[in-house]
């Protein structure tokens, strides 16, 4: 197994530009793909968060998706009911994980759990949820995918921060953090 430490700037850039969004409901749309899906989806976007489209040019009809940029340059994958932070470059992280290398890397995940946690709540307070990922009170589509996860409510989405689950059989074993903002009619 190889790991990585890395700072965490990119985490902390992306956390605060996730933070100042203080509506996600004018954000999300409908999932409808070509030229005018996407069109409407970065206007909706840039219209509620100021980002910018990063990448002018020809649009792909078959897309549904959009990589807006932030003011702190933050990469952001944007979808009619998500938004997922391009910031692979922080934090602790382990890859090329042998299956009987698998307890190392969730002791890894375990060890800088709460330093993300920290982290996160610096940006967006407390969250409503913190617990293991197979928590019973996690849907069944979720459950089970992460080691740990805390979730926050915002006006019309979720965000969540989660620790990976390796898995043996997966194709790319790695482990690490992430997190993600997700359309939500409960917050």
């Amino acid at each position: 197994m190889r790991t990585q430490q890395r700072p965490s700037d990119d985490d902390e850039r992306a956390m605060a530009d996730l933070a100042e969004v203080s509506d996600w409901k004018r954000v999300w749309g409908p999932p409808e793909t070509g030229l005018d899906a996407i069109r409407a989806l970065v206007s909706r976007v840039t219209a509620a968060t100021g980002w910018r489209p990063w990448a002018p040019g020809n649009i792909d009809p078959t897309r549904y998706t959009w990589g807006l940029v932030t003011p702190r340059q933050t990469v952001m994958l944007v979808l009619p009911d998500a938004v997922l932070p391009e910031s692979p470059r922080s934090g602790w992280s382990a890859y090329e994980i042998a299956p009987d290398e698998i307890p190392d890397a969730e002791d890894g995940l375990d060890e800088h759990w709460p330093g993300q946690l920290e982290l996160a709540r610096q940006h967006w307070g407390d969250p409503v949820f913190v617990g293991p990922g197979n928590d019973p009170r996690i849907p069944g589509e979720w459950r089970g995918r992460r080691r740990h996860l805390a979730v926050w409510l915002r006006p019309g989405a979720e965000i969540h921060l989660y620790a990976t689950q390796p898995e043996p059989d997966a194709a790319t074993v790695a482990a690490g953090f992430g997190y993600s903002v997700y359309a939500s009619e409960v917050a």
